[in-house]
């Protein structure tokens, strides 16, 4: 992605970088598998410490034949390797919460076919080790980290009870000993410390799906606003200026990514201040569909002092990443799922 000789012109709007919390570093993004210490890490009910040793996972509910299976037993099953990006749903418009990795694990539709899902369940339900006490109307329980999804998405081949990250053993802050992947979905409805699994034959509405993780979403109908709650689930279509560069000729390069929920990038436009829209180059390179996709623009005629640069994505099915202005962003009253054109800015 990058060209020798470029000298990096970095953003206005870049925020520090912790540490403690490691996000994405947009502005060094030249390779499109991230770095280990800027992948984001999220711990609901903190960072549990899972005995490796004597973990198991228990698979139960509507089903013909209970499991309760090792983490030996799972590794011996027949395993897929896949790179995916993963984007938390808290992520900012150009936030850093969001990585690209390999994750290696079985596909969960195996685990489930051998219990064998009951014609009466529609869902499935993943509990984790993170646990701690909520106050639900009015009285005290004891809760699991929990999310859930519909038997038919979690039955897809790529669904994957996943144990290796980027050829490296899960470790805790990533969901050691065993995490779900769920290609195409923010990052919440990836299970870390996984300890049991549950078939119900109704909808799962736990603190992290009914109550939070939720986007309260207004549509003008008219002279009316209807408004809607949904629970968070697939990632919208999004793109980001990542890296503006000088090359040894003087000319200016700018680069960035774009992704979606599986659903192939068609084309990336880039505007420049306040000007027309201008169609960037899509790398063909690491082409996979739950990936993000480089691409790049020369910014031609770009003159000394303060600039804005805006990329916006469209996909297959002609989507528009939406406009600051669109109403599907005004309306929106939470901060999950921000996926609006960002607006960054530069001084060269």
């Amino acid at each position: 992605m990058a060209e020798d000789g470029e000298q990096m012109i970095p953003f206005l709007d870049t925020r520090p970088f912790n540490p403690e919390r490691p996000t994405l570093k947009w502005d060094e993004l030249t390779s499109w598998m991230t770095p280990a210490d800027q992948r984001f890490r999220v711990g609901h009910y903190g960072f549990p410490d899972v005995d490796t040793s004597n973990w198991k996972l228990e698979v139960k509910g509507l089903v013909d034949r209970p499991l309760t299976l090792s983490l030996d037993d799972i590794r011996k099953r027949k395993a897929r390797e896949l790179t995916i990006t993963m984007e938390c749903s808290g992520n900012g418009a150009n936030g850093g919460l969001i990585y690209n990795t390999k994750w290696k694990g079985t596909p969960l539709a195996g685990v489930l076919k051998e219990a064998g899902i009951r014609p009466e369940g529609i869902e499935v339900v993943f509990y984790a080790a993170d646990a701690a006490t909520e106050k639900i109307r009015g009285a005290d329980y004891p809760q699991n980290f929990a999310r859930s999804l519909s038997a038919k998405d979690a039955l897809k081949d790529n669904v994957l009870l996943c144990w290796e990250m980027n050829g490296e053993p899960l470790n805790k802050n990533h969901g050691a000993p065993m995490r779900l992947v769920v290609p195409g979905w923010y990052g919440v409805a990836w299970v870390k410390w996984l300890t049991r699994i549950e078939v119900m034959d109704r909808a799962f509405l736990s603190k992290f799906m009914g109550r939070d993780y939720v986007t309260i979403r207004g549509e003008k109908q008219g002279d009316k606003t209807i408004w809607r709650e949904t629970s968070v689930g697939k990632m919208n279509l999004k793109s980001v200026a990542a890296r503006v560069t000088k090359r040894k000729d003087g000319s200016y390069r700018v680069m960035g990514a774009a992704w979606s929920d599986g659903t192939p990038i068609r084309s990336v436009e880039v505007q420049f201040d306040n000007g027309s829209w201008q169609t960037a180059r899509l790398s063909k390179e690491n082409n996979q569909p739950y990936c993000w996709t480089f691409w790049d623009i020369d910014w031609k005629d770009a003159k000394p002092g303060e600039h804005t640069i805006t990329a916006r994505a469209t996909d297959a099915k002609g989507r528009v990443q939406p406009a600051p202005s669109d109403d599907f962003i005004t309306l929106k009253k939470t901060y999950w799922e921000a996926n609006q054109q960002a607006v960054r800015k530069i001084k060269i």
